[in-house]
């Protein structure tokens, strides 16, 4: 029987027309009239309100690490957290893999008056090339050897091409160093996005050729900072390949990004004898009071959590001499960086190794200085042990076609190798094949994936305190709305609209949008249609959205203005913003039911919103039947491409390949009424039916028996999807 027909009195296609408007482009924004908490001065910040809870996570564990460090007196205690630092760094950035042959070749030389350039290409991992350049001192004996210092480059498109770079790597040469420099991923000559009819990457900053890859990496369960660690220590492996390098005597630098992998490498390989990273270096806890959370490299799962700071990085290697540098107007807080070096500074004091650490300063910005220069000149002459002249000289850059190393000027042009996207899939495949099989055991996988996903999301179960604050009401035709905040999971509010039927049917929708509650509450908008049915509307603004975002995190527009770094925060403490915002829904649902006396309480959500609602109705049976409207299927075609959707990242989860994914959740749903219309994958483009992901949601219905009460609607027809509304709205 058509539906349609058989609901005759429910309503007609013509007060749905308008609803069908979900499937087309978010309306304009909506009055201000609709703001919940404008007005409110405790609550000005409110657009930060995320961070701020995230923040306070991350500070909650930094306490108790700074609690732990004070309380180490003596050599063996310092000692002692050294093994500790040793064991949970390796957990936190991931297994590296096993060594392979470098396969190293120089395809060009460079003679200049008083050094030589070799400029290398070397295979850290089989198929994954590393450009860069070898600067070997012209003045070497035969059969004489020299220390040399591994030079890692900052966020320059160029990579260590930058004239701000090459002024340190030939003060070195000229020095009597030899240095080699290389080019990390996603800079130089090893840009992942390469566009070649444009010359340049397809994304606007190295940050976005790091951070889009490494956000898949993240949901793989790995990490980017492994990546480049092995790169550099692959790199080490190389330099002790070549006759003119002491093996005893190995330095590594490098400024900005450049001091983010000095740091990361010095740490995990003890080869390397001397560190000086350069405008890095401070404590997550400043870092969090001021630029907050940095590129995907910077970040570690959990490391936060785990009890880690960034002054371990430091710790773990000594009593070998490191160099912190800094500027006193660096991005990076130089406060953070003082306190830092006071607690490194404990640790090299403990060895009676006071003077193998040393902290210098310039009253600069993020930037290198003659002064700091100088400082590691004689830094590194004094350790290892090479006297000569510290002066910082001037010098002749190489041009880019002389620091050339591939034919093209790009490996993804001239070799065509492995990149981080085309490796992470590799382990993103194995993991979903594990997956697969695991959900062929029907009837113990979902109980136990449940288990597993609330752990992986950080989810909370809500507590019921705090009492709805009401702040105003707008009388409607046939109806109400009243503007309402309640406290969140943490020391922020959740700002709601609350659309009150004349004439109720004791039913209520949780509607939610990526843009916010007042994205479609306009007067002949989706929700009045809604309301005008009987429903009570509930639309929040979650966290991070409408009134409560994004706050100073508002992305870059060039990659679709998502905030990479606002999810790293969370990731970093072992929670993810999904689990966060569904703890939050399952706490809107329980208040609907004790407090506005609602008797059954519907999910909806649009796009990003889908796994939030989600993951609160699979960890909460207060949502009895669910609505998805273009929703992203699977975080796993969010991997399988290596091109995707910048907006479906904020609400994946880290980590979560192999042991749980979105259709797992919809599966578990069953038999609760689900309807999913306009599903899509990672790309944002239409997801054809059939496919794995929807299938396993369709199999999973059909054994518990609830075939009749999932509806799977591709985009199409308009009264396709009316129909489909139609049938999850009726009783």
């Amino acid at each position: 029987m058509n539906i349609m027909k058989s609901m005759t009195g429910f309503c007609g296609r013509a007060l749905f027309s308008c609803l069908i408007g979900l499937f087309a482009a978010t309306g304009a924004r909506a009055q201000q009239e609709l703001d919940v908490i404008r007005n409110w001065m405790l609550y000005s910040d409110a657009p930060n309100s995320l961070y701020h809870h995230l923040a306070a996570e991350a500070f909650g564990y930094l306490e108790k690490r700074a609690a732990t460090i004070a309380s180490l007196h003596s050599l063996p205690q310092w000692q002692q957290r050294q093994q500790w630092l040793r064991q949970t760094l390796g957990e936190a950035v991931g297994a590296f893999p096993e060594k392979t042959p470098l396969h190293p070749r120089v395809t060009s030389v460079r003679q200049k008056d008083d050094y030589r350039v070799e400029n290398i290409i070397y295979e850290s991992q089989p198929g994954l090339y590393v450009t860069g350049s070898l600067f070997v001192p012209g003045n070497l004996k035969k059969g004489s050897k020299a220390p040399a210092i591994l030079y890692c480059s900052g966020h320059s498109a160029t990579g260590y091409r930058s004239p701000a770079y090459q002024r340190v790597i030939l003060n070195l040469v000229k020095k009597g160093f030899v240095v080699f420099a290389f080019d990390p991923i996603g800079q130089g000559e090893r840009l992942e996005y390469y566009d070649a009819a444009a010359g340049k990457s397809r994304h606007k900053w190295p940050s976005n050729e790091h951070s889009y890859p490494g956000a898949q990496v993240f949901i793989t369960g790995q990490t980017l900072a492994m990546y480049m660690i092995w790169d550099g220590i692959r790199a080490v492996d190389f330099l002790l390949t070549r006759k003119e390098v002491d093996p005893a005597r190995i330095g590594i630098t490098g400024r900005s990004g450049g001091g983010t992998q000095c740091a990361y490498i010095a740490a995990f390989d003890d080869r390397i004898s001397v560190s000086a990273p350069e405008n890095y270096i401070t404590s997550f806890t400043r870092l969090y009071q001021s630029i907050g959370p940095q590129d995907a490299e910077q970040n570690f799962p959990g490391g936060i959590s785990r009890g880690l700071d960034m002054g371990d990085l430091l710790t773990v290697r000594a009593p070998k001499p490191c160099l912190m540098i800094t500027t006193t107007r660096d991005m990076f807080s130089i406060q953070g960086a003082e306190e830092t070096a006071g607690e490194v500074s404990a640790a090299y004091s403990a060895y009676d190794k006071k003077d193998n650490f040393l902290m210098v300063t310039d009253d600069a910005p993020h930037a290198s200085t003659k002064k700091n220069r100088e400082a590691l000149y004689t830094f590194l002459r004094k350790h290892l042990h090479h006297p000569g002249t510290v002066t910082d000289e001037e010098i002749q850059p190489l041009s880019a076609e002389e620091l050339q190393v591939t034919e093209t000027g790009q490996i993804s042009t001239s070799l065509k190798g492995e990149t981080i996207y085309s490796l992470n899939l590799k382990a993103a495949q194995a993991k979903h094949a594990a997956l697969q099989a695991a959900r062929k055991q029907t009837t113990t996988y979902l109980p136990a994936m449940l288990e597993s996903a609330r752990k992986l999301s950080g989810y909370r179960t809500p507590t019921t305190d705090g009492a709805p604050v009401f702040t105003g009401r707008l009388q409607k035709e046939g109806y109400v709305i009243e503007k309402t905040f309640i406290k969140g999971e943490g020391d922020y509010v959740i700002p709601y609209l609350l659309l009150k039927p004349a004439n109720t049917n004791n039913k209520a929708i949780i509607y939610l949008h990526p843009s916010g509650k007042a994205a479609d509450a306009a007067a002949g908008g989706k929700m009045e249609t809604l309301v005008k049915q009987g429903f009570t509307v509930l639309a929040p603004d979650m966290a991070g959205t409408g009134e409560t975002g994004p706050g100073a995190f508002r992305g870059d527009s060039y990659i679709d203005s998502i905030s990479y770094n606002l999810w790293f925060a969370s990731i970093q403490t072992g929670r993810s913003i999904t689990g966060i915002r569904a703890a939050d829904v399952t706490k809107l649902a329980k208040l609907l039911v004790k407090t506005y006396g609602v008797k059954e309480v519907y999910g909806f959500a649009q796009k990003e919103m889908a796994p939030v609602m989600l993951h609160a109705a699979a960890f909460s049976k207060e949502i009895t039947r669910i609505a998805l409207v273009s929703p992203c299927v699977s975080w796993f075609s969010i991997l399988s491409g290596r091109i995707y959707q910048p907006g479906f990242i904020q609400n994946a989860v880290a980590g979560s390949a192999g042991v749980y994914d979105l259709p797992d959740l919809a599966a578990s749903l069953a038999p609760r009424r689900l309807l999913i219309t306009g599903p899509t994958d990672g790309t944002g483009g239409e997801q054809q039916g059939g496919t794995e992901d929807l299938t396993f949601i369709q199999t999973m219905y059909s054994t518990r028996q609830a075939e009749d009460q999932l509806r799977i609607i591709p985009s199409g027809p308009v009264e396709n999807l009316q129909d489909a509304l139609l049938w999850w709205l009726k009783d």
